[in-house]
């Protein structure tokens, strides 16, 4: 018998779901996932992104240094 956890796991998102919530097209996530940068879950025919896999994608891709501009001294604040 299986034992279910009392958390629902999160709906896995298909391309297009993906490419919304980052703001670009299903085909960018197709060529993410293409490149290897991003996971897919397949199951048959069906393709699939884990929102928590996009989120560890998203962290990735953050910048490791700061930017030209931090680095400078410059600030966003208004003042």
């Amino acid at each position: 018998m299986i034992e279910h956890s009392s958390s629902i796991p999160e709906r896995l998102l298909t391309y297009d779901e993906a490419g919304e919530l980052l703001g670009v097209t299903g085909r960018t996530i197709f060529n993410l996932v293409e490149r290897g940068e991003l996971l897919p879950v397949r199951f048959g025919r069906c393709v699939r992104i884990d929102p928590t896999d996009l989120r560890a994608f998203i962290e990735r891709s953050k910048p490791r240094r700061p930017c030209r501009l931090e680095q400078e001294g410059h600030s966003n604040d208004v003042e």
